[in-house]
This record gives C-alpha cells, sequence and structure tokens, in this order.
C-alpha cells in the first residue's frame, strides 16, 4: 500500500492538497505542528473519501524533522510514492529586527527540510514504477523581495532546485514539479505580518486553497516541471521579468515593510 505524504498538511494549501489527493483515492500521511488539527483533518479525510490516513506531530523548524519522518514512515511500513513539500511560512521586516534564529528556523522549514526529505526518501521513490515529488514554491521566488527578504530567497532556491533536480531524474520513474502560487486565502499574510495595504491587495486577488490544490495535483501528475497558479500570478511574474529590478523591488517592499 502506498501513500501521499504532505508537510504543512494541517492548514491552507497543504489541506486542501491532502483532501485533493484524497477525493481522488490516494491514501494521505499527514505532517504538521498541531495535533488537534490534524486528528480532525485525519478523521474527516477517512470518513469522507474511504482512504486509509495517519498523521504525524512534528516540528519542521527542528533539523532533525525529516529523520523523524522518514524513521515514522519506515516503522510503520508506509511506502510514500508521492511526496508534497508544502510545509512553510514568511518573516517580513527588515532582516536585521530578526534574531538569526528566526532566519535559521523559517530556512528549515521553507527550504532545507524539502531537499533533506527528498534525500531520504528518493532511493524508496525510484523502486517504484511511478512516483512523484511536488514542491510549493512562491511567486515571491521570482524576484528579490525587500523586507521578505529571506522567504523569497529561499522559495527562488526551492523553484530552481526542483527544475534541476527533474532535470537529474529525467531518465528514472521520479517526476519533480514545482508549483508557485501567488496570493492565497490562507494564514500566510497574517503570520508574516504583512501590512495593513498587503493586507486589502490580497482580499482583492487571493485564490482559494482549494484551487490552487486542484492546478497543483493535476500539474504534478501531468509531469510538468514549473507551474504559476492562476492568471494573475503569471501576469505578475511575466512583468516583473520585464520590468527593471528596483521598480519591482520598490513595489514588494511597500507590501512588507
Amino acid at each position: 500500500m502506498s501513500f501521499a505524504l504532505i508537510t504543512g498538511a494541517s492548514k491552507g494549501i497543504g489541506r486542501a492538497i491532502a483532501k485533493e489527493l484524497a477525493s481522488r483515492k490516494f491514501n494521505v500521511l499527514l505532517v504538521a505542528r498541531s495535533e488537534d488539527l490534524l486528528s480532525h483533518l485525519a478523521n474527516e479525510i477517512k470518513s469522507t473519501y474511504g482512504v486509509d490516513c495517519s498523521y504525524l506531530v512534528c516540528d519542521l523548524t527542528k533539523e532533525t524533522a525529516p529523520q523523524e519522518i522518514f524513521n515514522w514512515c519506515s516503522s510503520q511500513n508506509y511506502t510514500v510514492s508521492i511526496l508534497v513539500n508544502n510545509a512553510g511560512y514568511g518573516l517580513s521586516g527588515s532582516f536585521e529586527t530578526r534574531a538569526i534564529q528566526e532566519h535559521i528556523e523559517m530556512l528549515n522549514v521553507s527550504a532545507l527540510a524539502t531537499i533533506r526529505l527528498i534525500h531520504l526518501f528518493l532511493p524508496q521513490l525510484k523502486q517504484q514504477k511511478k512516483s512523484f515529488i511536488l514542491n510549493i514554491g512562491s511567486s515571491a521566488a521570482y524576484q528579490a523581495v525587500p523586507y521578505l527578504a529571506t522567504y523569497a530567497a529561499a522559495k527562488s532556491f526551492i523553484v530552481n532546485f526542483s527544475r534541476a533536480l527533474k532535470f537529474e531524474l529525467k531518465k528514472t520513474s521520479v517526476s519533480v514539479t514545482v508549483v508557485s502560487p501567488g496570493v492565497t486565502d490562507t494564514e500566510f499574510p497574517l503570520r508574516a505580518n504583512v501590512n495593513e495595504k498587503g493586507l486589502k491587495t490580497a482580499e482583492k486577488i487571493s485564490m482559494t486553497p482549494a484551487a490552487v490544490a486542484k492546478i497543483a495535483v493535476d500539474s504534478m501528475f501531468k509531469g510538468k516541471t514549473e507551474v504559476l497558479t492562476g492568471f494573475l500570478t503569471k501576469a505578475t511574474v511575466f512583468f516583473v521579468k520585464l520590468l527593471p529590478k528596483k521598480f519591482s523591488e520598490r513595489t514588494g517592499a511597500k507590501f512588507y515593510q
């Protein structure tokens, strides 16, 4: 029996991806920090979709977390055929006003856990007839974002790492897809302490997690390499590439300063 493993599965896009996969009759493994939310979601998935669903309470800010996840799967004989690296959060404000440990923990969740988990699970994924890695990036990956500097850089890493890994694995059974959402109706803006102007803008243009999840899962199964969700996200990234970098940086800074 094989499973899809989703990090950051208790809320937002991760929760929506878990439900999207379960609706397609994939067994799912949920990983996040909140036991109450995970337990509720696991029960909902089992009762609604009739698939196997287990969860692990795990804090990905810790360097040891990916190994804990892998050990849990091994001890329970869970075979992972779909690895969804969704967990992530941003820190807004001036770089120097945050303690370095805050930046390190954010990087652990948003970037380093991804490569650690892939490195651990890749031998198992390659043994299967067909398997998938789905990494969640961000539209912030396509420019430098002042006052969201570390997060944007982390997501740029995820996008480029995913593309390179896809190339390296092209002769194997493992498909790699990176999906970069734009503004989505999640708790991200609140946790990142986005300013009032940014919050008001987000309310007008955000996509639902369910819509993003469907695009992400469809793209993964189609074997796409890099995907931006929604017309507005695609248009924004297109113009960012055309406009002078200083202009896009000045514009981005207004939302996070």
